[in-house]
């Protein structure tokens, strides 16, 4: 046998180093053994719910959005059940040539491509892989009968119900109710947007956007169990969807639908709005554009048509947006701006002789009328250019310049006045810094001079405003001097009408105009469309309500036609309502504006069988 001196020594080093091997062995198998009894004892539990929601798919099934309702409960904007033509991908052939067999047949029936059909299908899969795929959002009764009778051709073509947004006066109120689309990625990061998900309807313009949050509802979802290779083996669990909360708003349709009447195949905008409270009865723009055409899906072809200039910009509110010079309507801030600045009292007279010569300018009255010696309500009657002239040029001469600017300002020219609608422009009251800047950035021909405030006195110039705007100035001084803030919310409501939410207004702003002062102005204007020489008394001849208000002519630039405008005040003398009309191409404000001014107020006080007639085209 072997003997003891054959056998291998074992050296201290060899030792070590089978020490080291075992005991990071010993380590590894440590490591490895308590992992494993990591996983199954101390996060079994939680492993288990993630398995188990592997195998779960949540399809979400989308809200109908809440009611829109005016002032008496009348709906406006509602919902309409449709029936959509969708793909259930499971069902599908999973032969590519069936499968494109299934799509060219779809395609023939819906009259459209085969390429079309298989890219939708595949972009909505490719995010929701276990939900169903909209093919067509709103599909007639013919398709629908077509795919119910040809089943056994169709496989994983189905129909549902889904809820569209239905307007049913169309045009009517278009601007006011706005659109619904399809969130954006811009919107989903945005915090008003919290809960929505891609592919949610949501508000994008008007009051579907300013209320989406009311309006939207919460979505329901059916809980889908899948098999570890993805195969549907059933349903779990529905959890019905949740319509959103009714809108009722301050507007009344009748009188919106006359004003839309009124305004038919012109450029322009109307304004109603009670002057205590700041509640819009009516506004609108014209020409309008019905959104149902938005209610499945926003194209962008239809966007571009309706902001065609050549198409009149249907899309575009002028009520809130369009910026204008204002004419002899801003003979009102003028008023304001000279009595509480102590330029005139309301008995001043100026002798207005036909035009007025400044730095070799001759400035004239509107057809060369003369009115003699005038003081402030006879200058409003007749709406004397001259006297009002006189006026910007004293003021341009008193203190900095820009007295009229200031009340102007304070009246709500020239800046958003805070209505819950999205889009509203700010405008531009001209001031001497204003266009001093512009010209030392060498954006204009010259600096200030006084003819820019003579212009801005009677409403021309470098002004830009909207009806919104002029409808507020109007209303401080018909209120007793107050500021309100114009609104359409009036408050939420359930689906059986009980108040959730009242909408508490902004508290009204004080702006000291002497009570002396507004009687004056107020009286002027009542003579205006009253009195033996007043620029509308032809127009309200006959009218059963007391009016008081103010005619307008702005012009536009060479070759452009005058722009009409009319703001009406009632009942006089304590007016409840103010009334704003403007036409881009009326010409003279008696003409256009007025006339359309007494159809709205008609509708409001319930006048039946009214009709209005133009004024005679003696001024401005």
């Amino acid at each position: 046998m072997y003997r003891d001196s054959d056998r291998a020594q074992v050296t201290p080093q060899l030792a070590i180093r089978v020490a080291v091997i075992g005991g990071i062995a010993l380590a590894m198998f440590a490591v490895i053994f308590f992992r494993l009894w990591y996983l199954q004892v101390l996060s079994g539990d939680r492993h288990l719910a993630d398995a188990n929601d592997n195998r779960v798919r949540e399809i979400k099934v989308n809200a109908p959005r809440g009611e829109i309702v005016d002032r008496n409960g009348r709906v406006l904007v509602d919902n309409r059940p449709g029936l959509a033509l969708k793909v259930t991908p499971d069902k599908l052939p999973e032969d590519e040539a069936e499968r494109g067999q299934l799509y060219a047949r779809l395609a023939e029936v819906l009259g459209t491509k085969d390429s079309i059909i298989r890219r939708r299908v595949r972009d909505q899969l490719k995010l929701l892989p276990f939900s169903t795929a909209t093919v067509k959002q709103d599909v007639d009764s013919q398709v629908v009968q077509y795919v119910l009778e040809n089943q056994e051709k169709l496989p994983g073509i189905t129909i549902e119900r889904v809820f569209l947004r239905s307007y049913p006066h169309k045009q009517t109120g278009a601007h006011l109710f706005g659109t619904v689309g399809e969130v954006n990625e811009e919107q989903l990061e945005d915090e008003r947007y919290r809960g929505v998900t891609q592919g949610d309807r949501v508000g994008q313009s008007g009051v579907e956007y300013s209320y989406d949050r009311f309006l939207r509802g919460r979505n329901g979802a059916n809980r889908l169990q899948v098999d570890a290779l993805g195969t549907l083996e059933g349903e779990l669990a529905r959890r019905e969807p949740v319509q959103g909360r009714k809108l009722r708003l301050t507007v009344d349709l009748d009188v919106q639908d006359a004003g839309q009447k009124a305004l038919a195949g012109t450029k322009g905008a109307f304004v109603v709005m009670d002057v205590r409270s700041g509640e819009i009865r009516a506004l609108g723009s014209s020409p309008s554009f019905d959104p149902n055409i938005f209610a499945k899906v926003i194209r962008e072809s239809d966007f571009k048509r309706l902001s065609a200039k050549e198409n009149g910009e249907p899309l575009a509110n002028r009520a809130i947006s369009g910026l204008y010079p204002t004419g002899s309507t801003f003979k009102l801030i003028t008023s304001v701006a000279a009595l509480e600045g102590g330029l005139i009292t309301p008995d001043t007279i100026q002798v207005d002789g036909g035009s007025i010569t400044v730095g070799g300018i001759t400035f004239k009255n509107a057809q060369d009328a003369v009115h003699g010696a005038i003081a402030l309500r006879r200058a409003l009657e007749v709406s004397s250019d001259v006297f009002f002239y006189k006026l910007g040029l004293e003021a341009n001469g008193q203190g900095d310049g820009e007295q009229i600017q200031r009340w102007a300002s304070r009246l709500g020219i020239g800046k958003p006045t805070g209505i819950d609608l999205p889009g509203e422009s700010e405008g531009l009251v001209p001031t001497p810094d204003w266009r001093n800047d512009l010209f030392k950035k060498k954006l204009t021909d010259r600096a200030w001079s006084v003819g820019d405030n003579i212009n801005l006195s009677v409403g021309q110039g470098d002004l830009q405003a909207n009806p919104l705007q002029l409808a507020s100035a109007y209303a401080a001084v018909a209120n007793g001097g107050f500021t309100v803030r114009p609104h359409l919310g009036k408050r939420i409501e359930d689906s059986d009408g009980r108040v959730l939410q009242e909408f508490e207004q902004q508290a009204r702003k004080k702006l000291g105009i002497k009570a002396q002062n507004r009687q004056a102005i107020l009286e002027g204007l009542r003579l205006a469309a009253s009195g033996g020489d007043g620029t509308s008394t032809d127009v309200f001849k006959g009218f059963p309500v007391p009016i008081a208000g103010k005619t307008g002519t702005a012009e536009r630039g060479i070759g452009r036609p005058d722009q009409s405008w009319y703001v009406a005040l009632a009942p006089y003398p304590d007016p409840r309502y103010v009334v704003a009309v403007t036409d881009e191409a009326g010409g003279f404000g008696a003409a256009s504006a007025a006339p359309k001014a007494r159809q709205i107020l008609a509708a409001l006080y319930d006048v039946e069988g009214d009709t209005a007639q133009p004024g005679k085209s003696r001024t401005n």
